[in-house]
């Protein structure tokens, strides 16, 4: 079942960000020769006009093959031929279509909750320190360690990462902004220990949009955190997940939900949720990086362009991405090595 939910996972947010190239090549007049969910050999396929749409084996990928992309050509309707702020947003629309299909289902997934959880104290442990040392009920965090909050998530993730247990914020208190210096939580060798609750919220449509808006935010804030910490060493390639990781993640999801009396739908669908829509952020965010044959870097090719008002030589672009393509193609190797290792030992 982990599988089958994997694979409905991944082809989702493929689909969804072929689909954005496709209807925004459609709509500036590009013609589109393949539309393709999928890598590898063809399973079926039809032609619709110009278009041949296809079923790949391999889950992990497809593509829109727009004509003249990667090379010169004569049809007045190649990719290449059109003003480059109709490529931009071409190349930019599978990771916009991304993003708002991440917003799509953080809404379903806060809509189905009994509760939004908010950023403002309400509830202090008797054991507690961090109210001794500044914070108050009825706080709102803002800042942590110097970086926003807009979600309970943020102060999750600074309490996980945290090493001393000592944080600076800023929070709303009475209207104003207060700077607390040294606010301390009690640690040991189990973790941190986090003193106090927060306000619930209600749910409704109001509240529902204005946290999910803010959930986006933060889902798409931590991809570019989580690249920050790979480059400073934080993190290393051997704790990064490609498929097989992703896959073997979804599964424990799953069973993590099954009891004796079956399995726990809803909870087994708020997870679900909230992977899938991490999942889909993480991939429009991760492809509009400035790196050879990601869209990113496509459209690195199209600003120079766009600046030096002249075409840059579509070999040497191609040559590039292919380069590009190769390195990616050689860690998502060693991920995937990794990955297969990790489940072996477990």
């Amino acid at each position: 079942m982990g599988i089958v939910v994997a694979v409905l996972i991944f082809g989702m947010i493929i689909f969804i960000h072929e689909l954005g190239h496709f209807a925004v090549a459609k709509a500036c007049g590009v013609k589109v020769n393949e539309f393709a969910l999928g890598m590898g050999p063809k399973l079926f396929g039809f032609k619709k006009g110009e278009t041949a749409y296809s079923l790949r084996l391999l889950p992990i990928g497809g593509f829109c093959s727009m004509e003249g992309e990667d090379a010169d050509s004569s049809d007045a309707r190649a990719f290449g031929n059109k003003k480059v702020w109709q490529r931009i947003l071409i190349v930019i629309a599978g990771a916009v279509m991304n993003v708002i299909l991440g917003f799509v289902l953080i809404v379903i997934m806060h809509s189905m909750e009994e509760r939004l959880t908010s950023t403002t104290v309400s509830w202090f442990a008797e054991t507690q320190t961090s109210h001794s040392t500044g914070l108050e009920i009825g706080d709102k965090i803002l800042e942590i360690n110097g970086m926003k909050i807009y979600t309970d998530m943020d102060i999750s993730y600074h309490f996980q990462s945290d090493e001393d247990a000592v944080f600076d914020m800023v929070v709303l208190r009475d209207g104003k902004k207060v700077e607390l210096e040294g606010v301390t939580f009690a640690k040991d060798e189990n973790g941190l220990h986090i003193d106090f609750k927060v306000v619930p919220d209600e749910v409704n449509v109001g509240n529902v949009l204005k946290y999910s808006v803010k959930s986006t935010i933060s889902y798409a804030r931590l991809v570019w955190i989580s690249l920050g910490d790979l480059i400073t060493g934080t993190y290393k390639i051997n704790d990064l997940s490609g498929p097989v990781g992703i896959v073997d993640s979804i599964g424990q999801v799953v069973e993590s939900e099954k009891d004796d009396d079956g399995i726990d739908w809803r909870a087994l669908a708020d997870k679900l949720l909230f992977l899938a829509a991490f999942m889909t952020i993480n991939v429009g965010i991760f492809n509009l990086l400035p790196l050879p044959a990601l869209d990113g870097g496509r459209l690195i090719f199209l600003v120079v362009e766009a600046i030096r008002r002249k075409k840059i030589n579509p070999e040497h672009e191609g040559m590039v991405h292919l380069i590009g393509l190769a390195l990616l193609m050689l860690l998502m190797l060693v991920v995937t090595f990794n990955d297969i290792v990790r489940i072996i030992k477990r």
